[in-house]
């Protein structure tokens, strides 16, 4: 005769305790596992877009800043300096020279920076010095930048074409998802790649030489001080002509290194250089215009700004609430819309704070 028995009181209060602490666990990892893919899609890409953007709105900054009008060339002048840059390149990679692990590109870069500043003071003793000595109102060197935003946009198609460039070589990721996966177990992977982490380097170290070049330097003060007050400065003995060779000359490095590591960091066309110059105006207006702090801070708000509103957060709610399997891609914006964000962040701030977060020169 069988006899029902009742399981002793500890072993099912054992069985409910490890339950419990199962779905504590699994808890535990579906949160790391959202973190990890937030990281992977949003934080790492919008850290190193951000620095592309910040040394872009440095550019921007110093001109406006110093020259006192927005240079709509820029973006372009990011496009002839990495361009400048590949060519380089390609001539090193022929030549059977590179850096191992690192790019060539970081080689021929110095290159790339002569080019660029060539150009730009080509073009300032032929179009934009004449404006200055006529003491043209801003509006009038805007209207000009533009014009050599399309000669510069013009001359960069003509001589690497119009199609999609890759020059990046050497080792591609520090680690990928699968080593990382492998190494923590995790069921997402975080990949980072060399050039998103030699963006942010490169960009720390051209930031410190900058500001310390400009505060530290008898040029650098110089600069400074024709910024704040140019009639001020003509009258301490500051050279006018100099200060103005300068900025088109750091102005130049800016933005061919900016342009190389978007190049590297993406890939090299010559249209999204062009379409680059709204968020860049956007950061250096956001942060405020004029103030090299305040274009920093402004090329990582419009980062992650863009770069979060269009993301799919589809994986991410799916390991923070597993029970709810969301049906679309959880995305407030189309990647499509990435630039509107831009400038729908611009809007806010010219409506309601045109000096900036910063307080830069309002415009």
């Amino acid at each position: 005769m069988l006899v029902a028995t009742r399981a002793p009181f500890g072993v099912a209060s054992g069985s409910c305790w490890f339950g419990f602490h199962l779905s504590r666990q699994e808890g535990s990892l579906d949160l790391l596992n959202a973190i990890v893919a937030f990281a992977n899609f949003v934080m790492l890409p919008a850290v190193a877009y951000g620095s592309q953007l910040a040394l872009g709105a440095l550019g921007v900054t110093m001109i406006y800043g110093i020259l006192r009008f927005s240079n709509f060339a820029h973006g372009d002048t990011m496009a002839f300096g990495a361009m400048a840059t590949i060519l380089g390149t390609w001539w090193l990679q022929a030549m059977g020279v590179s850096l191992g692990p690192f790019p060539t590109a970081l080689l021929a870069l110095p290159a790339g920076i002569a080019a660029t500043a060539v150009l730009v003071l080509i073009t300032d003793r032929l179009v934009y010095r004449f404006y200055r000595e006529q003491k043209s109102a801003p509006v009038i060197l805007v209207i000009v930048s533009m014009g050599v935003m399309f000669v510069t946009n013009g001359l960069v198609r003509f001589v690497i074409g119009v199609d999609e460039q890759r020059f990046a070589d050497g080792a591609r990721f520090i680690i990928t998802a699968r080593e990382f996966k492998e190494l923590t177990g995790l069921k997402e992977g975080l990949a980072i790649k060399s050039t998103a982490m030699l963006t942010v380097v490169v960009a720390i170290i051209v930031v410190a030489l900058l500001f310390w070049f400009l505060n530290r330097t008898r040029t650098g003060k110089s600069m400074r001080a024709f910024s704040d007050n140019e009639d001020l400065a003509l009258l301490s003995g500051i050279n006018p002509e100099r200060v103005v060779m300068m900025t088109w000359i750091m102005v130049a490095a800016l933005a061919t290194i900016a342009g190389v590591l978007y190049g590297l960091d993406k890939s090299f066309k010559p249209f999204n250089y062009f379409q680059l110059l709204l968020p860049i105006f956007a950061s250096a207006i956001v942060g405020g215009l004029g103030n090299p702090i305040g274009a920093i801070a402004g090329g990582f708000v419009i980062a992650f700004s863009e770069v979060t509103i269009t993301y799919a957060f589809k994986k991410v709610a799916g390991y923070l609430i597993p029970a709810w399997e969301p049906q679309g891609l959880v995305q407030l914006l189309s990647t499509d819309y990435k630039f509107a964000v831009s400038f729908a962040i611009l809007i806010v701030v010219l409506l309601f704070r045109p000096t900036g977060l910063f307080r830069g020169k309002a415009l």
